[in-house]
């Protein structure tokens, strides 16, 4: 499948209503565990990637929202950096299962934050340039999504979250770390 394609996907294409869950906070365990693999096209696997962009949609300023966040060990996130201001390159709303980083490049340094450690922002180091391959949801279609700027950076994060890592984890060290100014 195509950017393109990725482009026009829509969490329609699931056929199940989300419902927006509660986002779990660091030092939660799950937050810190490896996910395993997923069956993109299990019904619970559908229902979750819908629950995920529900609750991305209610919760203000949220770019993306891995499965850990909402207490579930699986690889699967949900992404849509189209209405920040530093995007680049979007995609719009879309779903991945069991996403890995084909090819990265031009690393930098920028201000990240999560909605699972609301109080503070880092500076993480991060490829601009990325092409992830993983499967929609739902019909379990194997997608290549080539991207830069923002949109990278929310892909990193998110690939991350399902391998129990969170930005603090990618920061400097602790000057890297900063109260966060705007609450969510």
């Amino acid at each position: 499948m195509t950017d393109l394609e990725v482009a026009q996907w829509s969490e329609t294409a699931l056929g199940v209503a989300g419902r927006a869950l509660e986002v779990v906070r660091a030092p939660a365990e799950v937050l810190s565990t490896p996910c395993p693999r997923v069956d993109p096209t299990a019904a619970e696997v559908v229902q979750l990637a819908a629950d995920l962009i529900a609750t991305m949609r209610v919760s203000p300023g949220c770019v993306g929202l891995a499965a850990p966040q909402v207490g579930v060990t699986a690889q699967v996130f949900c992404v849509d950096v189209s209405e920040h201001p530093k995007t680049r390159t979007g995609h719009g709303t879309f779903a991945l299962c069991n996403a890995e980083v084909v090819s990265a490049s031009r690393n930098e340094r920028a201000r990240e934050g999560c909605m699972s450690v609301p109080d503070f922002t880092g500076d993480v180091r991060r490829a601009s340039r990325l092409t992830v391959r993983g499967h929609l949801p739902g019909t379990g279609a194997a997608v290549e999504i080539t991207t830069d700027a923002f949109e990278a950076r929310a892909l990193q994060h998110e690939i991350d979250h399902c391998a129990g890592l969170l930005f603090l984890d990618r920061v400097a060290g602790a000057h890297a770390i900063h109260p966060r100014t705007t609450y969510l």
